[in-house]
């Protein structure tokens, strides 16, 4: 089950600020200005040994002269719905506003826990004020400056009580593969062709798919789970957000995976939303296998496949060292190919290089050409050696490793999968003072 946590609240009553605090990322835009928030962030955070998703809501408002209103109050609800505990953000400053209470009425007869946050508590005064609001009728009040970070500690000890231990419940041996992408493009087809029968309902609804499931392949040679998102939603879902579901959705099935195999429909080529997904993927260091579905339905020479992968790799850059495969769900063309890929690229990502390999190696490629001079002072790379953790991360020890910039990590980024096969994996990459 996966653990999620959901801020909601009134606009401009620091929903972002704790979001950026929780992640340990000022990934979200904060502004004083109210209802920056329109698009939803999620990130990843981790308090007393579990792991959690958390995710950042716009700003609940009604009847306001915001084009937006509906389309947030729609996500809002549909967090709530996703979420295993809420946080509901009030501001101490203001007290309970008509707005406030319009987010109270809506989570009144929510049946997950709830904790009534009150943001902005940096002194004692406004200490006492946030006793006020008890009146909404949560018991779970907990006072926090989101700002200074004041507060959010007996707030998350109290939160991940409500979640499930961080556990792996599969073999550690056995590769995970997720099965990724935006709706309709054919997720449940190709589960259900690889699997041989109809597990999956397949329908031209966008959104069919809403949980995340787990099945053991074991056939064609394989060995692996499979993590997709099967069930039919409520046909009360089906008008809703699509979007927010896609990406909540692969939010936990690439938290879940060792590989991820993102599908893309051949008619729309490589879009936004797929890109997002992709992001996703490369953040949590998961393994990636491009997948072009339904290719049986373009028109197309010899050279149609070149053109169309060169496209998506240059959307993908600068981490487009990865497989690309087309493939026909509906007739089973390229599939099992696109699977064993995946398997590939488990490896690849699996793979431990041995520190005087990498020295001998990649020391006398990186000395022909160092760091650039800056302001000048020479960086010497004196040793390098590869981090003991689940996917490829590398070390590289020097004099000043403050002086190292982006476009020289990518350099070294390309001698190492010049040298390694490291195809379809993200890199990490530090350069470290010895």
């Amino acid at each position: 089950m996966s653990n999620i946590l959901a801020i909601v609240g009134r606009p401009n009553v620091g929903k972002s600020t704790l979001f950026n605090r929780l992640i340990q990322e000022r990934k979200a835009i904060v502004d004083e200005l109210s209802g920056v928030t329109r698009d939803r962030h999620y990130g990843q955070s981790f308090w007393n040994g579990k792991s959690f998703s958390v995710i950042d809501t716009g700003g609940y408002i009604n009847n306001s002269e915001d084009i937006f209103e509906e389309e947030i109050k729609k996500q809002v609800a549909l967090a709530i719905d996703e979420a295993t505990v809420i946080l509901l953000m009030v501001d101490v400053t203001e007290g309970l506003t008509p707005m406030d209470e319009d987010v109270v009425k809506l989570l009144r007869t929510c049946e997950k826990p709830v904790f009534l946050v009150v943001n902005k508590v940096d002194n004692s005064l406004r200490q006492n004020d946030a006793y006020s609001f008890y009146q909404t009728g949560f018991s779970a009040v907990f006072p926090v400056s989101a700002n200074n970070g004041s507060g959010t500690g007996d707030l998350l000890d109290e939160v991940v009580k409500h979640f499930d231990a961080t556990e792996d419940v599969f073999e550690s041996d056995v590769p995970r593969i997720a099965i990724v992408g935006k709706p309709n493009v054919g997720k449940s087809t190709l589960i259900n062709t690889l699997l041989g029968y109809d597990r999956h309902i397949v329908t031209p609804i966008a959104g069919t798919t809403r949980d995340t499931n787990y099945t053991r392949f074991n056939s064609f040679g394989f060995n692996f789970y499979l993590i997709d998102t099967a069930g039919l939603r409520r046909k009360n879902k089906v008008t809703e957000n699509i979007e927010f579901y896609s990406v909540m959705r692969s939010v936990r099935a690439i938290e879940n995976a060792d590989i991820c195999m993102l599908l893309i429909d051949a008619n729309h080529g490589l879009e936004d939303q797929d890109l997002r997904i992709f992001s996703l993927i490369q953040r949590n260091n998961k393994g990636v296998v491009i997948v072009v579905n339904k290719w049986d339905l373009i028109d197309k020479d010899t050279h149609t496949h070149l053109s169309y992968e060169k496209k998506i790799k240059s959307r993908l850059a600068p981490f487009n060292d990865v497989p690309i495969f087309f493939v026909s769900a509906l007739t089973k063309q390229r599939v099992i190919k696109a699977f064993q890929a995946a398997i590939d690229v488990y490896k690849n990502r699996k793979q431990r290089i041995k520190t005087s390999t990498l020295n001998e190696l990649l020391l006398p490629l990186l000395r022909k050409n160092p760091p650039p001079i800056y302001k000048g002072k020479e960086i010497k790379i004196k040793y390098i050696t590869q981090l003991p953790i689940h996917y490829p991360a590398f070390v590289f020890f020097c004099n000043l490793p403050q002086y190292v910039k982006e476009p020289y990590k990518r350099y070294v980024e390309n001698r190492l999968r010049e040298q390694y096969d490291l195809k379809g994996v993200p890199i990490k990459i530090y350069f470290r003072k010895k």
